[in-house]
């Protein structure tokens, strides 16, 4: 079986070094690739990771993953990460706050071959909006 948490563990550190985000995405998704996790004012296909990832790290220069645990069963690989970064940039009409955010996320990622062809996730949103003094704080 091929170890497909490897290739996971690739695309996200290719994707939090930020060097050139079109070529990890291009690298590590299908070009048929489907988002299947509601985002915002993006669609459903590669390029909104594209768009995501470009404004995480507009927002976020420090930006990083966390990868905590991956589980590889079939085609699928998933993982419990922390994302995040100094906000310091605006993000999703939030202006820089200077603070510390870190969004834990689980993700569930398909593979055809070598190639993501499928993303399912749950992001702490509402945590994240806190962290970044858009919301009040729980």
């Amino acid at each position: 079986m091929t170890d497909l948490k490897a290739t996971a563990q690739g695309m996200f550190d290719a994707i939090a070094a930020g060097n050139d985000i079109d070529a990890a995405i291009d690298t590590y998704m299908a070009e048929d690739f489907v988002e299947h996790e509601a985002v915002p004012g993006m669609g459903s296909t590669r390029d909104t990771p594209r768009q995501m990832f470009t404004m995480m790290h507009a927002a976020f220069p420090d930006f990083a993953v966390e990868v905590h645990e991956m589980l590889q069963d079939g085609d699928k690989v998933v993982a419990r990460i922390t994302m995040g970064g100094t906000h310091q940039g605006e993000f999703m009409g939030v202006p820089a706050s200077g603070n510390r955010v870190g969004v834990d996320a689980i993700d569930i990622l398909q593979f055809r071959g070598d190639k993501c062809i499928a993303h399912w996730g749950v992001m702490d949103m509402a945590g994240m909006m806190e962290q970044m003094g858009a919301a009040p704080r729980s």
